[in-house]
């Protein structure tokens, strides 16, 4: 899908854009000392102070800041007065042990309702109470704000759900080498209320592709899928990148990392960070999948042997601009060597 902004060869629209952007970010403030510098500039310095009542080291600070902002009024806008050190809480330690044992005895119980205990504490050790307030923000300032509770049980007991932590790209990936990262999607079709799905994949460095219809999206397809690639492709396969779908979970996952290869996980919602299995999705569709749409619904078997032979003359034969106008068999040719037999997409022979 392309995309194209509004303006779209325009000249000199985003500038506009811009400049009204900032107009209406700008706030009341920075707007009335805009205002007061432009009545400095016509009217003079005493007539500004008698006006405004500003000083005359003030509007020369607001003129330096309006300079440094490139003239913008939004430079104007007051800065934060927070102060760079701020006063830390110097409560004794036996007080803050005393809050985190009944918070752990009595589970994230609050400010308010803790006071009377502390207050009895206090007493009791000749300490200062606190307010209740303070107590608030001593809890705040603890790293685990002093939680103590289990896991919550949803109403099927099957207890809270945990997020997975997963490998992801590393930023400005490239591969270098055939075999270093082979990047996996998948397509959906629906026809006449049938479901078709499409698994395919291809080698970041070589450009090398497969693909694979099926009635059913689920790992096991997909690991059957993977399989018959690593079968094709004639070096080991280091690294995989995949989306998040539950085809690429499980019985995908599994033997990958039985096998000591390294599966990359894309961010949520971003299809640019796996661009070239996306852009082979594209290339599949147009012209191979879009004029044997009827075989993918109604004849898969026969649809998978002339996707294979299509296969095979994609990576054998069509000439690729990100290669240089090259195939990727020659890209794995000058890698592998010159005893690569890669000849199983002459299906002629």
């Amino acid at each position: 899908m392309q995309i194209r902004c509004i303006g779209y060869r325009i000249k000199g629209f985003l500038a506009v854009a811009d400049r009204a952007l900032y107009w209406d970010m700008i706030c009341k403030s920075a707007e009335q000392r805009f205002n007061v510098l432009r009545f400095w500039e016509r009217h003079g310095l005493a007539a500004t102070q008698e006006a405004f009542g500003v000083s005359r080291r003030t509007l020369f600070a607001w003129r330096a800041q309006l300079r440094r902002g490139m003239g913008k009024p939004h430079a104007l806008a007051p800065h934060s007065t927070r102060p760079k050190r701020l006063r830390r809480r110097g409560w004794p330690a036996p007080l803050i042990e005393e809050m985190r044992r009944l918070r752990a005895e009595h589970p994230n119980l609050g400010k308010e309702k803790l006071f009377p205990f502390i207050q009895r504490f206090c007493r009791e050790h000749a300490l200062t109470t606190p307010s209740v307030r303070t107590i608030g923000r001593l809890i705040a300032d603890a790293p685990d704000k002093m939680r103590h509770s289990g896991l919550r049980s949803s109403r099927f007991h099957q207890g809270r759900v945990k997020r997975l932590i997963r490998d992801r790209k590393p930023k400005g990936y490239r591969a270098q080498n055939p075999g270093d990262c082979v990047a996996w999607d998948s397509i959906e079709r629906r026809h006449n209320g049938i479901k078709r799905y499409l698994i395919t994949c291809t080698d970041l460095a070589s450009r090398f592709a497969f693909a694979l219809g099926v009635k059913h999206l689920s790992s096991r397809q997909a690991r059957l899928a993977c399989q018959l690639q690593q079968l094709l492709f004639p070096t080991p396969v280091r690294r995989v990148l995949s989306d998040n779908g539950h085809e690429f979970a499980k019985e995908f996952h599994q033997p990958l990392s039985a096998e000591g290869i390294v599966h990359w996980h894309t961010f949520p919602r971003t299809p640019k960070m796996n661009a070239h299995c996306e852009r082979f999705n594209r290339t599949v569709q147009e012209e191979f999948l879009d004029r044997h749409e009827d075989l993918f619904f109604y004849d898969l078997p026969r649809f998978n042997h002339y996707l294979l032979d299509w296969i095979g003359w994609f990576n054998a034969e069509r000439p690729h601009h990100g290669l240089g106008l090259l195939t990727p068999l020659d890209i794995l040719a000058r890698y592998v060597g010159q005893e690569c037999r890669m000849y199983w997409p002459n299906t002629g022979a």
